[in-house]
């Protein structure tokens, strides 16, 4: 007995010992309890090698569980370890895209919507179009407004020419006048001074034919007078006679003279009077003429008015085209109709929402914590996770990161100066873009709003 319990009570310690230090000597020591051989045959064991090794098995057991459950959770551990070191992650994230909402720009009424909800519409194609009547006659109006203004340009044009035609004329021969008149009064002066240079010597004359006079009247009263005594023959009182007669004819024409010298003079100074009076009018002719220069200067400033007037027709009827060209709203881009609330018969006002397009391009924003964009950058690869599409995941790579917190473009950004300051991680947007290749056939699927998993390789 003390033999077969010496080795029972070896191995029971043996078995103690290799479970709690290694688990292959153990497994080799019962491997040699179990299969001890005697000449190639298996010996049976003794009953209390027996009891010792049943009662090891679940300890063994226990051991290889929990050895397997650590060398797995520290290779899971390495892994996340790995992965959470190279990834950011959040859930706070959706699709987003280009939202055109369309309204009308103008008054009317609305005639058609020839789109639906849903609809696929490419860029310039009608959405709803605004009964255009009233529209049309403003730019009729307008297109005759500028009509007239320019009837009254190539008016204010020809009378600028004519005028400035008559003008040149007039001055000229007005300028001729004043000449002529200058010219006249020089000559008129010039037969003044010469009439004025006869009257003294039509007056000498006379002085001269009055002295001959009374010499011939005293010769021949005192021949008289020697005639009635004989002393003198009859033919010497009769020469003396003719003398006196001769006398008295040359003393009428010099008084004569002096009349026609004095005459003279007074129609020489008439004419200087009426040669300075034709100055004046050539004068007064030549200011009317340049008067006609200064209604060319009106008449320009009339078509300068006119060329004004037409600038602003023109730009009223820019205008009214372009209201009627509002008559009819087009699509902006490529895209599908939502939020349709116009109808036919509608009447609408200016920056009344009728409905919207949503772009087919697409993009994602995430709010990291503040703490996930240290190392994040433009370009790195991102793998987008849609709850719309459990179990497929797409790819995409950062786009750009937001200026600013989201907090800050709030309606009412927080301000920390109050005294109430409590510290929160704030939320960075970050943009990212799908993969072209990734969301092929999920095009129409993807929409504005779905949210989404981000997870960026960061570098």
């Amino acid at each position: 007995m003390n033999t077969v319990d010496k080795p029972a009570t070896n191995g029971h310690r043996a078995a103690f010992e290799s479970e709690t230090l290694q688990l292959e000597p153990l497994s080799l020591e019962v491997a040699f309890d179990q299969h001890a051989s005697v000449d190639g045959q298996a010996a049976p064991l003794s009953a209390p090698a027996t009891q010792s090794t049943a009662k090891r098995s679940p300890r063994l057991l226990l051991a290889v569980v929990l050895g397997l459950g650590a060398i797995a959770a520290g290779g899971f551990g390495y892994r996340w370890w790995q992965y959470a070191a190279t990834h950011e992650q959040t859930d706070n994230a959706a699709v987003a895209g280009h939202v055109y909402p369309i309204s009308s720009r103008i008054v009317g009424t609305v005639k058609a919507v020839p789109v639906n909800d849903n609809q696929l519409v490419h860029p310039g194609e009608l959405l709803v179009q605004i009964d255009p009547q009233d529209y049309q006659v403003k730019v009729r109006q307008a297109q005759a407004t500028l009509a007239v203004v320019q009837r009254q340009a190539q008016a204010a044009q020809t009378s600028i020419t004519q005028a400035g035609t008559t003008a040149q004329a007039q001055t000229m021969e007005a300028q001729g006048r004043v000449a002529t008149a200058i010219a006249a009064i020089a000559t008129a002066q010039a037969a003044v001074s010469e009439a004025q240079s006869g009257v003294p010597a039509a007056q000498a004359q006379l002085a001269q034919a009055e002295a001959r006079l009374q010499q011939a009247q005293a010769d021949y009263t005192r021949y008289q007078a020697l005639a009635k005594e004989g002393a003198i023959p009859r033919q010497q009182l009769d020469s003396a006679l003719a003398a006196y007669q001769v006398a008295q004819a040359q003393r009428t024409a010099a008084q004569e003279g002096v009349r026609q010298a004095q005459a003279k003079l007074a129609q020489a100074q008439q004419g200087v009077t009426q040669a300075q009076a034709q100055l004046q009018a050539s004068k007064g002719g030549l200011q009317q003429a340049q008067a006609t220069g200064v209604q060319v200067d009106v008449n320009r400033n009339q078509y300068e008015a006119a060329i004004a007037a037409i600038s602003q027709a023109e730009a009223q009827l820019a205008e009214a085209q372009l209201q009627l060209s509002y008559t009819n709203v087009t699509a902006p881009a490529m895209g599908r109709i939502g939020r349709k609330t116009v109808e036919v018969g509608q009447q609408v006002q200016p920056g009344q929402p009728l409905l919207a397009v949503v772009g087919d391009q697409m993009w994602v924003v995430a709010n990291f914590k503040e703490t996930q964009v240290r190392k994040m950058r433009p370009g790195e690869p991102v793998e987008i996770k849609l709850d719309a599409f459990p179990g497929h995941s797409f790819k995409g790579k950062v786009d750009s990161l937001s200026p600013a917190s989201g907090s800050q473009f709030a309606l009412l950004p927080p301000d920390n100066a109050t005294g109430n300051f409590t510290k929160i991680v704030q939320r960075i947007p970050v943009k990212i873009t799908f993969d072209a290749d990734s969301i092929r056939g999920y095009e129409s699927q993807i929409t504005p709003g779905m949210s989404a998993t981000i997870s960026v390789e960061v570098k």
